[in-house]
């Protein structure tokens, strides 16, 4: 009796059979793209062709991010991935995990694969990169004599700095030739014991730039004893050369600048500089002037003859000060014997005769105060205001004391 199968066995079987497969697991296939679907989880779903035959592809969100560009009907493109039975449809199809455009896909990935060699090699290393210097006198160029990379080099040189002196091989830089050219262009250079080299090229696509990804052209860059900028294609385009030289710019005309020091910028910076040093010598000067001054007052007051002037009119100061002192003094001396001599008058004698009072004395000049003093017939002296009588006691009188 035969054995009977369902339809999820026999897809089963099938999908073992394509897993077992080790060609199918790891594959890729070039075609024409067809009926291609953005879906809005991400995905996305088209039919790769060609002149014989489809075949149905996915490639999931997750492994989009190395899609470099939008797919779009009727590409020429290289598809990577692996093919499988979808079970519930029963139908095979391709998981695309890398796409790439027909043409540049295989060279992009020979440039992955020597970029992957040279950086394990340590081509790429920081520590081999040589300074670019700041003075550039000779500049080479390797490049092609004709075209938009020479002229925007040696119009931004010129005008960074009119006296560097360029030296141009014309170089072919894209076709067969192109790699042995820039070699042997990189070799003159350095027979010419130039400052800096520039190799480099206008844009173009990758298989326009394929020279500058070659190795030979890697090597001879990093042998070079000659610092190197790469100026290849434009700002977005990469090569192995970039990797490589010493210093990589994203266009020509940068690489000029990058080359070439301003001497415009040099010649600002000394007229900054000559402004800076002015200002302050002035600053200086006149910082030390006004010490000058000050230490010459200083002199000046130290002198002998300045010291015997400020002495001298010490001494007149002191001078007005003891006369105004002594005139105080004698001020006030005065004013006090004027006190006392209006005191003294109050108890003067003389003036007390004036006022009609006599002053009596006895032979003895001895005051005469009381009665007791004096008897009868002793001769007494009365002085009055304008003499002396001379008088003898008849009587005496006694009576109660004044």
């Amino acid at each position: 009796m035969k054995n009977i199968y369902s339809v999820t066995q026999v897809n089963s079987y099938i999908k073992n059979m394509f897993a077992q497969d080790f060609m199918l697991s790891a594959i890729s296939v070039k075609g024409e793209v067809s009926n291609c679907k953005y879906h809005s989880s991400g995905h996305i779903y088209f039919t790769l062709k060609d002149a014989k035959g489809t075949i149905a592809c996915v490639m999931f969100a997750g492994n989009r991010s190395g899609l470099r560009f939008r797919m779009e009907e009727g590409q020429q493109i290289v598809v990577s991935g692996n093919i499988d039975v979808y079970e519930r449809d029963g139908k095979y199809q391709m998981y695309a995990k890398e796409i790439l455009l027909q043409g540049s896909g295989l060279l992009y990935e020979r440039f992955q694969q020597l970029k992957r060699e040279l950086e394990e090699m340590g081509m790429f290393d920081p520590t081999y990169k040589q300074m670019i210097p700041t003075r550039v006198q000779r500049l080479g160029v390797v490049t092609a004599p004709t075209g938009a990379a020479v002229q925007d080099i040696i119009s931004v040189a010129t005008r960074r700095n009119p006296y560097v002196q360029i030296i141009l091989y014309p170089a072919i830089v894209q076709g067969d030739r192109a790699a042995a050219s820039i070699i042997q262009g990189i070799r003159a250079m350095e027979r010419h014991a130039v400052d800096v080299i520039i190799i480099g090229r206008g844009g173009g696509s990758i298989e326009d730039l394929w020279a500058f990804n070659e190795e030979e052209v890697a090597k001879a860059i990093f042998d070079c004893p000659i610092p190197i900028i790469s100026a290849v294609g434009h700002e977005t385009d990469t090569t192995i050369a970039d990797y490589v030289a010493d210093l990589r710019a994203p266009t020509p005309s940068a690489a000029a600048e990058l080359a070439i020091t301003d001497m415009r910028a040099i010649q600002a910076k000394l007229i900054e500089y000559r402004m800076t040093y002015q200002r302050m010598m002035h600053a200086c000067i006149v910082r030390n002037r006004t010490r000058a001054g000050f230490f010459q007052i200083k002199l000046q007051f130290l002198t002998p003859m300045s010291q015997i002037r400020e002495r001298y009119t010490y001494a007149l100061r002191l001078e007005d000060r003891l006369q105004g002192a002594m005139q105080q003094k004698i001020l006030m001396t005065r004013h006090r014997l004027a006190l006392y001599m209006e005191q003294m008058k109050g108890l003067s004698p003389i003036d007390k005769l004036n006022q009609g009072f006599s002053y009596t004395t006895d032979a003895a000049g001895r005051t005469l105060t009381d009665i007791k003093q004096v008897q009868t017939g002793d001769t007494v002296y009365i002085r009055l205001r304008h003499g002396e009588l001379q008088a003898d006691v008849t009587k005496r009188m006694e009576g109660e004391p004044i």
